[in-house]
Order: C-alpha cells, then sequence, then structure tokens
C-alpha cells in the first residue's frame, strides 16, 4: 500500500470519529500554533549548544549557517528545523539535544515504544502516529523509530554487572521466531524471495533478587534450547558483563535439564533452588486416585470427578504446607506425615515428589524474610505471564533483536508498575 493510499485509509477512519469540523479546524491550528513553539525553542537550544560547545574547543572553528532537517516530535512534525553548523569539526562534536542524523525526538520515540509494547504492528503505529504529526510515516521511517529501542535495548542488556547478586531466579520461555532459509520462491507480483520459516527458541532470563528483597531482571538471551550448552552459555555471559561466579549462593530453578552441570562448572559456589510450586504440580501426572471417597466432608455424595478434584486439592495443599513451617525441622516434620498421609494411596505420586527434594528445603539456609522470594521462581513467572500475553498477538517474531526488544520493554514497563527503579531508570 502506497504512503497516499494509507493516508486516505487513515482519514477515513478519522472521518468517522466523534469529531466535528470545527474542532478539527481548532485543533489543526493549535497544533499548528503549538509546533511553531516547538521549533522556535528547539532551535535556540541548539544555537546555545553550538556556541557553549565552541568555548571549550581547543581550535575553534566558527559557525558556517545552517542545514535544514525535517524533526518528528510528539506535538506535531517540523517542516524545516534549522540545525547550525561549524565550518569543520561537525562530525567530532558531540550532539546532545539531537544526535546528527536524527529524525526523531526521544520523547516520540519512547510514545512509540510504548504502543509498541502494548502490541501495536508497524502499521498500527502509522495510523497512531498520524494524529500526532499529521502526516504518515513510511514503515521504514516507523521502523527507524523502534530501531532505537533496539540500540537502547542492546545497551542496556549488556550493560555492566558492578554489583553481583548472592541469589539468581533464571528460568526460560518458548517463543517463536523467523529465520531465513537458503530456498527461494517467487511471490504473487513476481519477485524473488528468500523463504522464511518459524522455528521454537527459548529465552533463558536471570532475575536478581538482592537481600533487602528486592529484585529485577538481570540478563535474558535466545538459545536454542535449555540445555548444558546453552546454560554454560547464558552464565558466561554474565560473567563477562561483570558477574562475580563465587558471589552467587543460591540459584532458583524449576527441573531443567543441563542446569546443575553448568551451575557447577560456572557458579562453583552456587547451591540450587527447586521451585516449591513445580514440585507440587509434578504430583498430578502421577495420581492413581486409589480409594476415592464418596462422600464429602458433609456427607453429600460426591461424583467421579468430584473426587478426583477434592483429592488433588487436598494432597496439593499439605504438600504446600511443608514448604510454609517456619524452619527446616519443622518442614522435616510436615514432610513425614505428609508421606505417612499419602503413601499408601498415591504411591507414585509420593515417590515422584520425594525424588531430589533435598534441593527444595534449600531456602531456608538464607533470611527468613527472603524465603517468599526464593522457594519459587513465581516472580519471573509473572513476568513471563506479562511477555507471553503480548507475545501470543504477535505470533511468531521476525527476528531475534524484534523478540528481545519487546522482551526489553515489558520488563521495563514492569519494572516500573511496581516501582522497581533500579532497572527501569538506569540509563
Amino acid at each position: 500500500m502506497t504512503i497516499a493510499n494509507r493516508e486516505q485509509q487513515i482519514l477515513r477512519i478519522k472521518a468517522a470519529s466523534f469529531q466535528t469540523e470545527l474542532n478539527e479546524q481548532l485543533r489543526q491550528h493549535l497544533q499548528q500554533e503549538v509546533v511553531s513553539v516547538v521549533q522556535t525553542t528547539i532551535e535556540a537550544a541548539l544555537v546555545e549548544e553550538v556556541i557553549s560547545q565552541i568555548e571549550t574547543m581547543t581550535v575553534k572553528p566558527r559557525r558556517s549557517g545552517y542545514y535544514q532537517r525535517q524533526l518528528n516530535t510528539q506535538f506535531g512534525q517540523v517542516e524545516n528545523l534549522s540545525v547550525p553548523k561549524l565550518r569543520h569539526s561537525n562530525k567530532e562534536r558531540y550532539w546532545f539535544i539531537l544526535d546528527r542524523y536524527q529524525r526523531s525526538l526521544k520523547g516520540l520515540m519512547d510514545f512509540a515504544g510504548y504502543l509498541y509494547i502494548m502490541g501495536l504492528s508497524l502499521r498500527d503505529l502509522q495510523e497512531a502516529l498520524y494524529f500526532l504529526l499529521g502526516k504518515v510515516l513510511s514503515r521504514t521511517s516507523v521502523n527507524k523509530v523502534t530501531l532505537k529501542v533496539q540500540a537502547d535495548m542492546e545497551a542496556r542488556r549488556n550493560a555492566p554487572i558492578t554489583t553481583t547478586p548472592p541469589i539468581l531466579i533464571v528460568d526460560g520461555i518458548w517463543v517463536d521466531i523467523q529465520y531465513t532459509l537458503d530456498a527461494f520462491k517467487v511471490d504473487q507480483a513476481g519477485h524473488q524471495r528468500q523463504c522464511r520459516q518459524a522455528e521454537e527458541r527459548v529465552i533463558l532470563a536471570a532475575m536478581a533478587v538482592w537481600p533487602d528483597g528486592s529484585y529485577h531482571l538481570l540478563h535474558y538471551e535466545i538459545a536454542i534450547a535449555e540445555e548444558t550448552a546453552s546454560w554454560t552459555n547464558f552464565f558466561d555471559s554474565l560473567i563477562d558483563r561483570g558477574l562475580d561466579p563465587q558471589a552467587v549462593k543460591l540459584l532458583v530453578s524449576d527441573g531443567t535439564k543441563g542446569l546443575l552441570t553448568a551451575m557447577k562448572n560456572r557458579l562453583p559456589q552456587a547451591r540450587q533452588q527447586r521451585c516449591v510450586t513445580h514440585k507440587v504440580r509434578g504430583m498430578k501426572e502421577y495420581l492413581a486416585y486409589n480409594q476415592l471417597p464418596d462422600k464429602d466432608e458433609s456427607g453429600q455424595p460426591l461424583t467421579q470427578s468430584e473426587a478426583r478434584k477434592q483429592r488433588w486439592q487436598l494432597i496439593k495443599n499439605e504438600a504446600y504446607d511443608i514448604y510454609k513451617a517456619a524452619t527446616y525441622p519443622e518442614a522435616q516434620q510436615r514432610l513425614q506425615q505428609f508421606v505417612a498421609n499419602w503413601e499408601e494411596n498415591e504411591p507414585k505420586a509420593v515417590h515422584a515428589f520425594k525424588w531430589g527434594i533435598p534441593r527444595t528445603f534449600s531456602f531456608y539456609d538464607f533470611d527468613k524474610e527472603l524465603h517468599v522470594h526464593i522457594r519459587t521462581t513465581n516472580h519471573l513467572e509473572r513476568f513471563f505471564r506479562e511477555f507471553r500475553n503480548k507475545a501470543d498477538e504477535i505470533g511468531a517474531f521476525p527476528n531475534e533483536t524484534s523478540c528481545l526488544t519487546l522482551f526489553s520493554l515489558v520488563m521495563l514497563r514492569d519494572h516500573a508498575k511496581h516501582d522497581r527503579w533500579v532497572v527501569a531508570n538506569n540509563l
């Protein structure tokens, strides 16, 4: 679709809204006035920037007039912004207000990024930005806005880690990403295009937990699978960023394969804390439902389905109560009682629950106030649900960068929403 056709389409949508013609004329007049003030303010600030920089330069170049630039702002589009230039050293000097080739103010990019995180496609962004700029940006121009968001994401994702958290929560979430193939096809217009295919990948993520109970996402990257090599590379990335492998004391995770070996090789001082939620839920597939009651506690008859639900609810609640014990000895007593209560009727489920169960009690070696944060992977799982809500609207990501960018934007929004500013404002 051409820019002209797209504009006509947006205008039809706009005409169907509640705005009257008079309100539209008033809006246009107000926008023109606002854009004029914005242009004057930015141009004055750019002149002051150049003057102040000349004063600090050893060889002071003379000013050399202006060049015209189109600038997109959250207040509207400035058609001919006058940008001052020097006779020489323009490439070398640092541009504060605008980057040398910047075409959009940061506020507009923040707005576009927020719409992007809410699930808008590039075509949707064209429509949304039209009501700000009064013109249709090409999909390439809109994509440049998202590219700036991607650049910020990469800078944040690779920023040095200056302090190592003693506890990490790690897990992965699966996504579909499109990759190019060696094969080619001819589209309906007769153009030859390289074939693409969606493949499953996993985003591995680590959440830092600090002694005061605060937590935030520390690192994330895409891997082919949750296996030893992938987790080893993941920990290597953290160490390359500055993580002290000797300072990590606990790693909270589910029962993913390959993690233990990678942890022993890269984080030698860390113990594993198996997520108690995953441990408890894992029993359900082993339930035999032997000797189900035919009546509830009040004497009312139970159907087979109701009796099964009741059995699972009882065994699940009793298992969770084990980990709510204030001390490790008390938790062991509750475990023994749990086994005594259920081993006869549900031997396979109890055996599965007991398998590797010592690793689910590692959290007792840490401060009691931290227990709610570190006995499960729930903090990370809740974030994954936020990301999944947005990712499902997209389907298969066009590339890895777009996937990680959305992940980063969801992270910033989630941390800001819960006032975890240590990450939201670190750049």
